[in-house]
């Protein structure tokens, strides 16, 4: 169950870092309503999974997901560059997210 709190709390952290620009430096109401609401929440899921979790392991997979849905979404979203490295790029956070996933027992 943990790590489905933790899929959750990456997927709010995604929400959170989008939100941001739609913000336009927090001016506004919307969606700087949504950063507060998708930042607390992460947050507070990955917080909800220390205790199952170590928090090297949940850190690292909760950033490394919602770095890697971020730069996937930011492609698709805002029409943001995707180039060889970029790729690579994010093949190497998943190959760690997964290795971290697979080295840690629960």
């Amino acid at each position: 169950m943990a790590w489905l709190i933790l899929l959750a709390a990456a997927a709010f952290e995604i929400a959170f870092a989008l939100s941001m620009k739609p913000s336009e430096g927090f001016t506004r109401l919307w969606p700087t309503l949504g950063v507060l609401i998708f930042g607390i929440t992460s947050v507070y899921l990955l917080g909800r999974t220390l205790d199952r979790l170590p928090i090297g392991t949940a850190y690292a997979i909760w950033t490394g997901l919602g770095s890697v849905g971020v730069v996937t979404l930011g492609i698709v979203l805002f029409n943001e560059q995707l180039t060889p490295t970029r790729l690579a790029c994010i093949a190497l956070i998943v190959a760690g997210v997964i290795g971290l996933r697979l080295a840690s027992a629960e």
